[in-house]
């Protein structure tokens, strides 16, 4: 049975739905002002690797994950590049859908835009004011009552007091209290804005999400998830909001993926260190890439380097390498006993550390074996298929997987590759040892490794 670790109650769960074989779940998405990074990247993977397995486990999961398309990064970018706020998150989010597909992340059940949810918003806002716990200021924008709810800062672990204390707050006389946050802003001269009870303006972030997952998922749900920065304040706050306005439990498991370092230090623009997905891709593939970040256990602190990518490539050709040869017939089936010890692994809080010791074990398995083609060795590589599809990997041909992977030396094709093979093999037939070696150092050389087996030659890059 799957196990969760659930951030707010700080330990590991027994995960049991709302409603029997159904889950539902969302997820904060991304603000669509720039390219996404590589901590975009490992939300993304990280969340699809839970819905995967949800479906795998025969839940009927309705994912929600959302855009955020307005927001004051958003307006500031726009404002820079003196474009519509609509072309550049148009633009951004044509290029996230991009990403993601090179990534071989599936699309969320829902995917609702925060401009489309304005409505929602204001009705949520109108709750709260309702019930107490939001005020409107004299100039148009409209706060939440932090010390109106009881439970604040039970999400992340916080005081009340102690942030009062502690925490820098910038000050703003339209507040009541500094740690109040904003619902709604009034309109500012050259910003998108909507009507309402309040005046013209636009939602505060936090309310967005509140809105948009009751909208498709109720009032409370199974899981909220996202990256361990947006604990505090973002979900802490959608939290507050939520249960306020309904009177009950807003999300019942909340998980956070960890953050993203780089050579051991925080990923950021102001340190130089800061890599977007399309930078990677570029010297990497998708699945390389995928494999790195899900190689490490989502709550952990990911370090992303070269010499991990570099090992993240490896461990994909040798599992790849593995299924080169091997039939693909289903109704040779799958082994239970592999497929028993990964759902052993990704039960224990998605475990995927693990989990592919399994598929390491499979493709072991399959390279002790004489006969490729045989079936012990199709019921092998069947299962490997299924359980790196569940991975959202090892779906591609062998051959293919093998063959097409980005590279810094982009000088040489495959035809041209195909060439030397066969001048190195008409070398080799006529005992011509030294124009062989030359072939093979010059493949070498260009990031191409030739492997014999069988009488036949088969190549990769890297």
């Amino acid at each position: 049975m799957l196990h969760i670790y659930n951030s707010l109650t700080r330990k590991k769960e027994l995960f049991t739905p709302q409603e029997a074989g159904k889950v539902g779940m969302y997820v904060c998405g991304i603000t669509v002002y720039d390219y996404c990074h590589i901590g975009h990247a490992r939300m993304f993977i990280v969340f699809d690797v839970l819905y995967r397995h949800l479906q795998a486990l025969g839940f009927n999961v309705n994912y929600v994950r959302n855009i955020t398309d307005v927001d004051d990064k958003i307006i500031a970018r726009a404002a820079e590049n003196n474009e519509s706020v609509e072309q550049l998150t148009g633009r951004y989010i044509e290029a996230m859908l991009e990403d993601e597909t090179a990534l071989n992340v599936l699309r969320p059940s829902h995917e609702p835009r925060a401009t489309a949810a304005i409505d929602d918003m204001i009705q949520l806002i109108q709750q709260l004011i309702d019930k107490g716990f939001a005020y409107a200021a004299d100039n148009g924008d409209v706060f939440y009552s932090v010390s109106k709810f009881e439970h604040y800062g039970e999400l992340s672990g916080r005081k009340l007091a102690d942030m009062r204390a502690g925490e820098r707050v910038a000050v703003d006389t339209n507040k009541e209290d500094p740690m109040d946050f904003v619902l709604w802003k009034s309109v500012k001269p050259g910003e998108p804005s909507w009507p309402s009870p309040w005046g013209d303006g636009r939602p505060g972030w936090h309310i967005e999400c509140s809105a948009m997952a009751k909208s498709h998922l109720g009032e409370q749900f199974d899981i909220h998830g996202g990256g361990m920065d947006l604990q505090f304040p973002h979900h802490e706050n959608e939290k507050a909001q939520s249960e306020a306005a309904h009177g009950h439990t807003f999300a019942h498991y909340w998980m956070h993926n960890g953050f993203v370092r780089v050579d051991e230090e925080k990923m950021s623009k102001s340190l130089g260190n800061f890599f977007t997905v399309r930078e990677v891709l570029k010297l990497y593939s998708g699945e390389e890439l995928r494999f790195f970040i899900i190689n490490s256990h989502y709550r952990s602190a990911l370090n992303y380097s070269t010499a991990q990518l570099d090992a993240a490539r490896a461990a994909v050709q040798r599992l790849y390498t593995a299924l080169r040869g091997t039939r693909d017939d289903a109704a040779l089936g799958i082994d239970q006993t592999f497929i028993d010890r990964f759902e052993q692994s990704m039960n224990d809080d998605l475990n995927t550390a693990e989990a592919f010791a399994v598929l390491f074990d499979l493709a072991t398995e399959i390279n002790r074996l004489d006969d490729v083609e045989s079936d012990q060795a199709t019921v092998f590589a069947n299962t490997l298929r299924a359980l790196g599809g569940r991975l959202g990997l090892l779906q591609d041909d062998p051959e293919t997987a093998l063959q097409g992977l980005p590279s810094d030396d982009d000088s040489i094709d495959a035809a041209a590759i195909d060439a030397l093979i066969a001048e190195r093999d008409a070398a080799r037939a006529e005992k011509n040892w030294q124009r062989s070696d030359e072939i093979r150092d010059q493949l070498t050389q260009a990031g191409i490794t030739l492997e014999d087996s069988g009488g036949k030659t088969t190549w990769r890059r890297g």
